[in-house]
């Protein structure tokens, strides 16, 4: 595939991808067993990009079952770990050989700026799956301190069969972070895109293939939520559950599990993050474009999304100053045109449900200080301008009520101990942030703030050696760093008596 670098280059090479359909199961592209297909919308402009395999339980038992046969032959979880490494470096080469097609995938499926899979979306799927591949022969089992008597040795065992659910805002992103530990601890797993973003990951079992990693260790099952992740949680074959995704679906996954052979959950669920910005903040300007950044980013569809500003009373008014000529630079346009920062919403649904919220806010009374329209609409595709609310009141649906589009409440509060009063006041703590030049004040809000991540004097900032998950309603388990394998392994005591 040719080098693309302006919007006529990515539509060429638009119209002559070969976009896989079919789901993949045991090293092979397959209908489902029904044969019923969905469709694949454009979000840019409301095309038909193809017909993708709609699957249901009788694909997820056929699918269980060869990933269990993978697992029980040891092909992949009885591998030698320095060879499972080299297995997993070179998938993750695949994808780097081939990151032009998946970022063009990727932006043609969900909406986003080519830009953004272009520089960021790629780049870390592979990244997470090259990190987790040098970790393989880098984890030790222990030795326990106990009477000489005794050998007391703890190992990390794989799961077993492990069902990957990802959501659409950040497709192959989301699937990398789950993957790269779930096979380099030697899981069987299955991977259940959205239904609306199904092409980068057909395209990428394909290269997983390619790269060495055996058949039925890595498959891809395509359909809806009720059909295929429902069989999923509740089937009695599958040991464990990677999710990432809202709290509602969560929630139902804890019910399956609990209906079926409690499998391992690993969740990681919706936020409301609250981005506090105190007087004393040590540059207002880049804390606004940051914080325009943190809500307006993929187009505001993002878990940790900055989604509630908290403004200091005394600054109120120079920081919404600095925030609306911010916001103006976040215009949406065209996803393929390079010079794009902020894409389409991912469909026709979702979009309604940002405008539903936008109405709601100025039912309750807040104050549209900023955009709240539809925009493009000529072109046919799901377009929302970023949006800014002042006057808010936590308590209304705007700030209590994970929206997952470009629309940012701003509440104001008097001191610090106001401030995560209000940070706190929320069923979410997936993230957080505090402005200040402060260092005591700094620690002392980031210890009291009950969220899986606080950024200091900054908004996103992170890479794969730090862990990222939630208190509360976000969700449980750990996504990145060495804490992920926690949610893939067992750990096994073997006592060894030495005086027989």
């Amino acid at each position: 595939m040719s080098a693309a670098e302006t919007l006529d280059d990515w539509r060429d090479l638009a119209g002559g991808l070969d976009i896989r359909t079919k789901a993949f199961i045991n090293g092979e592209f397959v209908d489902a067993a029904s044969g019923e297909t969905y469709t694949s919308i454009n979000p840019a402009d409301g095309s038909v990009i193809a017909s993708i395999a709609s699957c249901d339980a009788e694909d997820v038992d056929r699918v269980v079952k060869v990933a269990r046969d993978a697992f029980e032959s040891g092909v992949w979880s009885q591998m030698a770990p320095a060879r499972r490494k080299r297995v997993l470096q070179k998938f993750a080469q695949k994808m780097r050989d081939n990151r032009q097609e998946l970022a063009l995938l990727e932006s043609l499926d969900v909406g986003k700026p080519i830009r953004d899979t272009t520089r960021i979306d790629i780049p870390a799927s592979a990244a997470s799956i090259d990190w987790f591949a040098e970790l393989v022969d880098k984890v030790y089992d222990q030795i326990a301190p106990s009477d000489p008597a005794f050998l007391g040795m703890i190992t990390r065992e794989p799961l077993g069969v492990v069902g990957i659910i990802v959501p659409w805002n950040f497709p192959l992103l989301m699937a990398s972070w789950k993957l790269g530990p779930a096979l380099a601890t030697g899981n069987s797993v299955i991977l259940k895109p959205a239904s609306v973003s199904s092409l980068t990951a057909l395209r990428v079992a394909e290269l997983a293939s390619e790269a060495g990693i055996p058949d039925g260790v890595f498959n891809v099952i395509t359909g809806s939520g009720s059909k295929v992740g429902m069989a999923i949680g509740m089937h009695m074959d599958v040991d464990g559950i990677g999710f990432t995704g809202s709290t509602e679906v969560g929630k139902q996954l804890m019910q399956y599990a609990g209906q079926s052979n409690l499998k391992r959950l690993g969740l990681e669920l919706g936020g409301k993050s609250p981005n506090i910005v105190l007087a004393d903040a040590p540059d207002l300007g880049y804390a606004a474009k940051a914080a325009c950044f943190g809500i307006f980013f993929n187009q505001g569809e993002i878990c940790n999304a900055g989604s509630r500003l908290l403004v200091q009373e005394s600054i109120k008014d120079e920081f919404m100053e600095l925030m609306t000529k911010a916001a103006a630079r976040h215009v949406p346009g065209e996803p393929l045109d390079p010079g794009t920062q902020m894409g389409a919403i991912v469909d026709q649904g979702q979009m309604d449900k940002v405008l539903y919220y936008i109405g709601e806010g100025q039912n309750e009374g807040a104050n549209l200080l900023y955009g709240g329209n539809r925009v493009r609409e000529e072109t046919g595709g799901y377009y929302i301008e970023p949006t800014i609310f002042d006057n808010v009141s936590n308590d209304m649906k705007i700030a209590q009520e994970e929206i997952f589009g470009p629309v940012l409440s701003v509440i104001t509060f008097k001191d610090v101990d106001e401030a995560i009063t209000i940070a706190n006041d929320t069923i979410f703590g997936l993230a957080s942030a505090v402005w200040t030049s402060n260092l005591a004040t700094a620690h002392k809000t980031a210890r009291a703030i009950k969220a899986g991540t606080v950024w200091i004097n900054n908004y996103d900032q992170a890479d794969m050696t730090v862990p990222f998950g939630g208190y509360k309603q976000s969700g449980f388990g750990r996504d990145k760093s060495i804490h992920a394998l926690d949610k893939y392994t067992q750990l096994k005591t073997t006592w060894i008596n030495l005086e027989v």
